[in-house]
């Protein structure tokens, strides 16, 4: 399962689901994801738009 995260800006990207640690909105209201940084050593927080879920054998166009 994937994750695809849009930034406010329009661009986007995926993610492993297993990556995901959590979506929230913070005190400022703005959708926050935190996701687990590519050498595995803790989380980084990243503001989104919005983000999909996208299972085995689902296309998106």
């Amino acid at each position: 399962m994937m994750v695809k995260f849009y930034y406010p800006d329009g661009d986007w990207c995926y993610r492993a689901i297993q990556t995901v640690h959590a979506i929230f909105h913070n005190s400022e209201r703005k959708l926050i994801a935190r996701a687990e940084k590519g050498d595995r050593n803790g989380y980084y927080e990243f503001e989104i738009s919005e983000f999909e879920m996208i299972g085995p054998g689902e296309r998106h166009k």
